[in-house]
């Protein structure tokens, strides 16, 4: 398959890159390419070779050269875009930005260490790669566009298939389709008014200076993530994985304020703000999970056989049942199969947690376990699933009859790979571009873009 336009490009010379700063040479950065009114500067390619390696990927010794093809590629996808008027938001260029930078914040493990490293604040850093941010997503748009008509039919699937050499069709482990449908039983009462005088009394402790709230956190937090930073976590106003009652409470805080208990999905929640730096905060929390008795254990698990019963007999679908009534926050925006790594709902034994192992081995095809009592392995909370296995595959070389599917998403990658180029050829030589002549010496991938003789920047 063609190594720079396979349809999946990759749009990565974005600008939001982390380098660390301090004393060394000096080098005057360089203009390698100009397409249209946009440049493209050899500390943006080194930039994204960088956080390529740094994310693990595996580099090819040309990489320079690959990205460099890729970022001119994508500086035409995104002035096409312009021409086009394709719709790209603010919010969605925000929404881009805070995913990165707290993707960086993760590999640094506090802002503060990122912005030590950076030498910036983490508004500089966006100020900085906003612009590259909206690129990327212009082109993006562009690139969907182009093959968003793209279909395929079963003799094609074949045709791709047949075209694959035998010895070098790739060998799949066994691979299963498993569903689940989660309902959390609900604490009593009284034990979430127990847990809300234990938080109450925990605030009256800092207050009255008989204990930090970092050794309370320590003491009696229920939270495995933060338990040994003292409760410790740092947020951005509008980050989706934070439960919005917990986000909405500590973002009225101010610095060294401590809020009333606060109930979200997790449990119970006694938060002090640390530090608060437009919309980053650093807060600590301990939280509290009410237990949960064998009764409202009993009702989630009447609860489930009852949707079962539904189930089997045919009265509603499982994908149906699970949008209806499971209670597991991820089912409702990616559905109730669990996915691997490339978003497809096969995984294989080592993806799944150890109790759905435990019980697919008693299970054959089709069928529907009977309610189940787990903790969830992420947050410890108890809780009742049906775990549907909807198939199973042997161990076995890639056929038609096994991964039909599968091989029909590599065709139609292939087909809108060959749309992409034919694309690209026709439109790229109506636009300005200029490589530098040093550049297209070493990369000959390059040469294509040089209309006449490339004159040095």
């Amino acid at each position: 398959m063609r190594k720079f336009l396979a349809f999946n490009i990759l749009l990565i010379v974005t600008g939001l890159s982390v380098k660390a700063q301090g004393p060394k040479k000096v080098v005057a950065d360089k203009i390698i390419a100009v397409v249209g009114d946009k440049i493209i500067l050899q500390s943006d390619i080194e930039n994204s070779i960088s956080d390529m390696a740094r994310q693990g990927s595996q580099l090819p010794d040309n990489a320079d050269c690959m990205i460099s093809e890729q970022a001119i590629i994508s500086k035409v996808l995104m002035l096409q875009a312009e021409k086009d008027s394709l719709p790209v938001t603010d919010e969605e260029v925000e929404a881009e930005l805070d995913q990165r930078i707290r993707y960086f914040i993760q590999q640094f493990g506090t802002q503060e260490q990122l912005e030590l490293v950076a030498g910036k604040t983490i508004y500089q850093i966006k100020d900085e790669a906003r612009e590259s941010i909206k690129e990327n997503k212009l082109a993006t748009a562009m690139q969907r566009k182009i093959v968003e008509n793209v279909k395929i039919t079963p003799t094609e699937v074949k045709n791709y298939f047949d075209k694959i050499p035998k010895d070098s069709l790739p060998f799949y482990e066994s691979e299963l389709e498993v569903g689940q449908i989660v309902v959390y039983p609900k604490p009593s009462r009284d034990l979430e008014k127990y847990m809300m005088d234990e938080l109450n009394n925990y605030k009256k402790q800092v207050e009255n200076k008989t204990a930090t709230f970092e050794q309370l956190a320590k003491r009696y937090s229920e939270d495995p993530g933060s338990k040994d930073r003292g409760g410790q976590y740092e947020f951005q106003r509008g980050d989706k994985t934070v439960d919005p009652a917990f986000l909405a409470a500590a973002f009225r805080l101010k610095d060294g304020e401590m809020s009333p208990v606060v109930k979200s999905k997790m449990g119970f929640h006694l938060i002090l703000m640390e530090h608060r730096n437009g919309d980053n905060i650093i807060i600590r929390h301990i939280l509290r999970i009410p237990p949960i008795t064998q009764d409202e254990i009993n009702i989630a698990v009447n609860k489930l056989d009852s949707v079962r019963s539904k189930i089997i007999a045919g009265v509603v679908g499982f994908n149906e049942a699970a949008t209806r009534y499971s209670e597991d926050e991820s089912a409702k925006y990616a559905g109730p199969f669990f996915m691997n790594r490339d978003g497809a709902p096969y995984v294989t034994i080592d993806q799944l947690d150890k109790e759905i192992v435990a019980n697919l081995g008693k299970m054959k095809v089709g069928e529907y376990s009977q309610p189940i009592v787990y903790t969830d392995e992420r947050t410890g909370k108890k809780g009742v699933r049906i775990i549907y296995l909807k198939s199973r595959s042997e161990p076995h070389r890639m056929n038609m009859l096994d991964d039909y599917d599968k091989i029909a998403q590599f065709a139609v990658e292939e087909k809108k790979a060959k749309v992409l180029e034919k694309w690209m050829k026709e439109k790229i030589p109506t636009y300005y571009i200029q490589v530098d002549n040093d550049v297209t010496q070493s990369c000959a991938n390059l040469r294509k873009f040089v209309v006449e003789e490339p004159k040095a920047f």
